[in-house]
């Protein structure tokens, strides 16, 4: 019999003011440790450092910035940009005069700074020619897998998932292929998706929207390293 994969649970609904910081918990006075370390690289990039802040849900740190925008590129695993759309968020932000949407960013394992959730309004003010970009640079390059949950500018439909996904992995197997593919379920969000996004990269017709439902069903994460489980879905 096929293993099914479990179905995933939303959170209950908690009861009012009971979770997270006050407001004035949320002061951070002097970025250390990694957050120390963003702001450092921010400076050394040409951008400066406006504010900084604990997020009030899990008191990490928030450092709002001004990053020169040659700085900043989307992190390599993202879908494809979407010509349209960052047109018509081109025509939005010049006809306001305003950029009010900072884009979320780490600092890249090299050089410069990743977006995972702003590729849009990134090259959008590139359209515009801008200078800079405003920024909420996150201490946690961790936070740069969790794209699927971050990337709200646009729905995906399922060949955009499946090639966020698939690039997501290929990345996670780049740094250390050893790990548990169950380890990643969350940034994976479904293991359908792993093996559509493969289907994918091979035959960008690929009609996956006819195998994911039964996939859904059969597939499900396994404790086999990276390296073993993609090769077991290619």
């Amino acid at each position: 019999m096929v293993k099914r994969a479990p179905a995933r649970r939303r959170p209950r609904k908690a009861k009012p003011g009971t979770k997270g910081l006050a407001p004035a918990e949320c002061r951070l006075e002097q970025p250390t440790g990694a957050a120390a370390e963003a702001a450092e690289a921010i400076s050394k990039a040409g951008g400066c450092v406006v504010g900084s802040y604990k997020e009030p849900l899990g008191g990490h740190p928030v450092l709002l910035c001004v990053l020169p925008i040659d700085a900043v590129e989307p992190t390599p695993f993202q879908r494809d940009l979407s010509d349209a759309h960052h047109k018509r968020l081109a025509d939005v932000i010049n006809k306001t005069g305003r950029f009010l949407d900072p884009i979320i960013a780490v600092v890249a394992p090299r050089v410069g700074f990743w977006t995972p959730n702003g590729r849009h309004r990134l090259e959008a003010m590139r359209r515009l020619g801008a200078k800079s970009i405003t920024a909420l640079v996150v201490a946690d390059r961790e936070i740069a897998w969790q794209i699927l949950a971050l990337n709200t500018e646009k729905a995906h439909n399922l060949k955009e998932r499946s090639l966020e996904v698939i690039r997501i992995y290929r990345g996670l197997v780049d740094e250390d292929a050893t790990r548990p593919e169950s380890q990643f379920a969350f940034y994976l969000d479904q293991a359908a998706l792993v093996t559509l996004g493969v289907c994918y990269e091979r035959v960008p017709r690929f009609g996956g929207g006819a195998y994911h439902p039964i996939l859904r069903r059969l597939e499900s994460f396994t404790d086999e390293s990276l390296r073993s489980a993609v090769r077991s879905r290619s």
